[in-house]
């Protein structure tokens, strides 16, 4: 891959991000996600000259998708262009259509309007489960791909096709560099392989179809990297390799996070007290990235790839922190523990002291004993009042999420970022200040207590009045949690106690028949000597 350009070579074309944006047209996939929510905002409140925004909507669960345009802009992330500007709303335009249909199932007016107008694309939209059947995972994320390719492949006015990815499609690599890999397999093969074979068939092949690859997700990433590559020759591409994606820093509301993936649920489920034991190293280094530092480095790639049209190599762009402000697995625990025990959660099963575990068999035996058997006691007792038993399945989803993302944890990751330093140096002034994503200004502690705040507010539906009721919660599990284990420790005692008689027994004559053995062999081994 050819670097990207500096100012220096063609000066004319670098302007600011918000003129580089002006009067243009852009269509949006995956916009009502979580990403995408982030990167409409921001587009609008910052790049308020550009004509408009095309989201590519869906009818979802019965609700029509101007239904759910209009929902969507009622979303409190718009509060602030509510408020400031309201009539930039109206630049977002609504495209009924779906990622999985054919040509996206976009009508012949909609399509015409995008044929003529658009001249950036974001293609965000992705099936982000790591344990999603092969079959699902192509479909969605290669074959959605594909059919937005197409799409674009008809936009005479296209100046910039921006993909986001993720660093970790290409987890055989000990060093993620920011250029292009060769996927494991043929995207089209694949794509055509899952249209013929039967769904069972697939799920018995996939674990060799995916080459060490951890998961359906970085496989079908890696396979649609290299399908969004082989496009190059066609129009402008630039590909986005954000790393772990996680609450806002301080845009658009600072701590604001939808949906449960990833550290969300860990943090959930930690402060549940379901989660007590995780297999992972300390001393490495999370890669958190915070969402409007990850969109905003999207959004200045984006005016990259416009600025540099004449370059047809394909911009790739690690999205990573990446040794800047450095924060480990084991500060982020303690940390987090920290602001949870300030700001705890109004529901817990348990008082949350969880921890993480170096050793993967001192983890699993942490699970047999404060996951497993906690959950089979709750519903045995639920049985018992004749109650839904729920606790072991819990617990079972719970111990194959955190299987799959061990993985994560227990590797040590290199992301170069060169491209996305340059990136930020060309930057003026006023442009970092609007669209800043150095990561070394994030003060990790004030960080994860707008994380746990948001994690009460937008997703458990927790406002900040909850807290004091919360508070008092934790202060009697805490006190249950001591008294138990003040009752094990002297269960353990009493046993020892009780069968000290017979442990020492035991102990003794282990040690008389040793003793006895050696004596036997020494007295054989003499009377052979005397009569050789």
């Amino acid at each position: 891959m050819e670097p990207i350009l500096s100012p220096h070579d063609h000066p004319q074309r670098y302007r600011s991000v918000p003129d580089t944006y002006a009067g243009r047209s852009l269509f949006i996939t995956g916009a009502t996600g979580f990403m995408g929510k982030v990167l409409v905002e921001k587009l609008l409140r910052d790049c308020g000259d550009l004509k408009c925004i095309y989201l590519l909507i869906r009818t979802k669960k019965g609700v029509d998708a101007a239904q759910r345009r209009d929902d969507y802009l009622k979303h409190l992330v718009f509060d602030r262009i509510r408020k400031t500007n309201r009539t930039q709303l109206d630049k977002v335009k609504l495209i009924r259509g779906d990622i999985l249909g054919e040509g996206l199932d976009i009508s012949e007016t909609d399509l015409v309007e995008l044929l003529h107008n658009v001249e950036v694309i974001f293609h965000c939209a992705a099936n982000v489960r790591f344990d999603q059947e092969l079959k699902q995972a192509v479909n969605f994320n290669t074959n959605g791909t594909m059919r937005v390719l197409k799409l674009a492949e008809q936009m005479k006015r296209l100046m910039a096709f921006v993909h986001v990815s993720t660093a970790y499609c290409q987890c055989n690599e000990e060093t993620v560099e920011e250029k292009g890999y060769s996927a494991p397999h043929s995207p089209l093969g694949i794509s055509k392989l899952i249209e013929l074979v039967d769904n069972d068939v697939l799920n018995l092949v996939t674990p060799n179809l995916l080459c060490n690859l951890p998961n359906t997700y970085a496989f079908t990433k890696a396979l649609t990297e290299d399908l969004v590559c082989s496009y190059r020759d066609h129009f402008p591409i630039a590909i986005a390799r954000p790393t772990i994606v996680v609450a806002a820093w301080k845009e658009p509301i600072p701590g604001w996070v939808e949906g449960t993936n990833g550290p969300t649920g860990l943090m959930i489920g930690a402060g549940r007290g379901i989660i007590r034991s995780m297999h992972c190293n300390p001393e490495f280094e999370t890669d958190l990235m915070p969402v409007d530092i990850t969109m905003n480095a999207i959004i200045a790639l984006g005016a990259e790839r416009i600025n540099n049209t004449a370059n047809r190599e394909v911009m790739f762009c690690n999205v990573s922190g990446a040794n800047v402000n450095p924060l480990t697995w084991g500060e982020a625990l303690e940390t987090g523990k920290k602001k949870f025990y300030e700001n705890p959660l109004c529901f817990a099963l348990w008082y949350p002291d969880g921890s993480i575990k170096s050793s993967y068999y001192y983890h699993m035996m942490c699970v047999i004993l404060f996951h497993y058997l906690p959950a089979y006691l709750i519903d045995f007792l639920l049985v018992v009042l004749r109650r839904k038993p729920f606790m072991v399945k819990i617990q079972k989803r719970i111990s194959q999420g955190l299987e799959i993302l061990q993985y994560y944890t227990t590797k040590v990751w290199v992301f170069k970022n060169d491209n996305m330093h340059a990136m930020y140096n060309r930057l003026s002034e006023e442009d970092r200040e609007k669209f800043y994503f150095d990561m070394s200004h994030v003060h990790w502690p004030t960080y994860f207590l707008n994380y746990i705040l948001g994690v009460r507010q937008y997703v458990l539906k927790e406002p900040p009045e909850t807290l004091p009721k919360a508070r008092r919660l934790l202060k009697k599990l805490y006190i249950l949690d001591r008294i138990v284990q003040v009752m094990f420790y002297m269960l353990v005692v009493w046993l020892v106690w009780s069968y000290l008689d017979v442990v020492i027994g035991s102990i003794q004559f282990v040690f008389d028949t040793a003793i006895d053995g050696v004596r036997k062999t020494i007295f054989t081994a003499r009377s052979t000597t005397v009569r050789f």
